[in-house]
């Protein structure tokens, strides 16, 4: 029952296992061009002030200061 278990039969799964040890060859190489990497970036700045009373008030009186 035991003497002959036919999953480990080497003679027939010796063709499969060298057809996958020898199969899917994966070659990395760089590439030809450099990689070119556009950066378009539109950057807007938005400046929000607040004056005191009491300072617009004085800007409006002296408007030389600035």
């Amino acid at each position: 029952m035991l003497d002959r278990m036919p999953i480990l039969d080497g003679a027939r799964w010796m063709p499969v296992a060298l057809l996958a040890m020898s199969g899917g060859c994966v070659n990395i190489s760089a590439p030809e061009k450099p990689i070119e990497i556009n950066l378009n970036i539109n950057v807007t700045q938005e400046v929000v002030y607040r004056l005191d009373g009491e300072a617009k008030s004085l800007i409006q009186q002296n408007p030389g200061i600035f």
